[in-house]
């Protein structure tokens, strides 16, 4: 008989409980943190949770708690998903919470504002303790939670972490791959919120597939240049973490970063863009940081240069396009093996 593990889940959004939803179903000692008592009399009670899983009915096993200590006591694995924003203050509170060893995934696809740090960084700092991994790939929370067949990256430096949350959440419909490139998978999930928003604007301004296609791939391009200047594997980028997700997240509208761009497209303002959709949009803040960083490491970033440009400094979209139609032509592939 398999191991059974007692997992808790930080955070209450649509993918933290998604998760949460997968390991009660694999039949794991499962609880869940969220911050608001009525959310968790609703998952305790109902087992819904409408705000975030619309018409997802959640396991009756899943267990949820306000009470930080409470949900992570005598845990052997915890799942962390709380924007990039908040990470490091819920972090610090863990710090006395959380037992050393104790395996911690980060699910968070965003970049800490203040440091530029990604979030396995920010959670070894604040939690030197825990055996770290992170976890990443085309997995939109709506799709999941409705258990469409779905595939994920784990990556990790410790082997035993890969292999525990494989055995975690495989199931019939979500497939778990393991990786070491640890520092490539965050940073993929991270990059990729910004293109989705440049994919919105597009699709909302009537482009045609060429167009849109075009775009995916040179976001890939610019991902992929930024990584290797970063220290990270070209590589990562051709997997599930890198052109699996910034292809999902460019096409579809569950994705919170694209349905920004559509609205952007269509004229509306940022902020009450971001204000409607009641849910984080990490590529916002991404967008500012990977401007900043292009330009101190003299990194070629066009797209990252007009959709700043668009947001921030108001620039009209016709013209953008303009003139990164007239932007240096670079090599197609510039990572190719010798």
């Amino acid at each position: 008989m398999a191991k059974k593990h007692k997992v808790a889940i930080i955070g209450g959004g649509s993918f933290g409980t998604a998760i949460a939803n997968i390991i009660a179903d694999n039949g794991h000692d499962t609880c869940q943190w969220m911050r608001t008592p009525e959310r968790v009399q609703e998952v305790n009670e109902q087992h819904t949770n409408e705000v975030y899983l619309p018409g997802i009915k959640l396991n009756p096993a899943l267990h949820a708690s306000a009470d930080l200590r409470e949900t992570v006591a005598g845990c052997d694995t915890v799942f962390f998903s709380i924007p990039s924003k908040s990470s490091r203050d819920v972090a610090r509170q863990l710090a006395d919470c959380i037992a050393p060893g104790t395996i911690l995934i980060s699910t968070t696809k965003g970049i800490e504002f203040e440091t530029n740090k990604l979030m396995s960084e920010v959670l070894q700092e604040e939690l030197p303790q825990v055996r770290l991994g992170v976890l990443s790939g085309p997995n939109l929370a709506k799709e999941l939670a409705a258990r469409t067949i779905t595939g994920t990256v784990v990556a990790s430096k410790d082997p035993d972490v890969t292999s525990t949350i494989q055995d975690l959440l495989q199931c019939s419909y979500f497939r778990v791959y393991a990786g070491n490139d640890m520092y490539g998978v965050e940073l993929a999930g991270a990059l990729k919120n910004v293109y989705a928003i440049t994919a919105g604007m597009a699709a909302a301004l009537g482009c045609g597939h060429n167009t849109i296609s075009m775009l995916i791939t040179r976001s890939l391009a610019e991902m992929s240049r930024y990584a290797v200047t970063k220290g990270a594997d070209p590589l990562t980028f051709l997997g599930l973490a890198g052109v699996g997700d910034l292809f999902v997240t460019c096409t579809s509208p569950l994705s919170r970063n694209y349905r920004v761009g559509f609205e952007l497209g269509k004229g509306r303002d940022l902020n009450e863009v971001v204000e409607s959709l009641g849910q984080v949009a990490e590529g916002v803040n991404t967008l500012r940081l990977m401007k900043e960083q292009s330009e101190l490491l003299n990194i070629y970033m066009p797209l990252v240069h007009g959709l700043y440009d668009i947001i921030y400094n108001g620039c009209k979209v016709g013209d953008v396009i303009g003139t990164m139609m007239c932007a240096e032509q670079n090599r197609d592939v510039e990572f190719a093996l010798q």
